[in-house]
């Protein structure tokens, strides 16, 4: 696998301003979707879809990858502040965030919500990089 090429279709992609502004732009709704309790990242993608049907393939996908991302830390909001979880990943968010929001330290759980969050994204990120080819290759040696 030509490493070299991936890496410079990621960085021809995400310099591209009106992809950073489009995920900036979901980034932002996906944690106000997911800051609603019951309201899950998946459920925020599905329900603003129909605002990509006019845009070009690469920014539509990064709108939709920012509606994603953000709603999985804004599900942590409503579990710190409100004791309900937005986001059924963040279920286990309550049981520290809402006892430290309690004792008047919600700005920290939810910046240390929010570290979590974006670590977790990056790891998971460069994880599925470098190792969806191995997999990929493997799958083709099945059939």
């Amino acid at each position: 696998m030509d490493f070299s090429l991936l890496l410079s279709s990621y960085a021809a992609v995400w310099s591209n301003p009106e992809v950073l502004l489009m995920t900036f732009i979901g980034a932002l709704g996906g944690v106000l979707l997911g800051a609603i309790p019951g309201m899950t990242a998946t459920m925020g993608v599905a329900l603003l879809i129909p605002f990509s049907f006019g845009m070009d393939l690469i920014p539509s996908i990064g709108l939709l990858l920012g509606i994603y991302c953000g709603g999985m830390y804004g599900g942590s909001i409503s579990a710190i502040l409100i004791h309900a979880p937005g986001t059924p990943a963040a279920a286990a968010t309550l049981l520290d965030g809402y006892p430290m929001c309690k004792k008047g330290q919600a700005g920290r759980a939810l910046s240390v919500a929010m570290f979590a969050s974006f670590c977790g994204g990056v790891i998971g990120a460069l994880v599925m990089t470098f190792l969806s080819p191995l997999v990929a290759d493997m799958a083709m040696n099945f059939g």
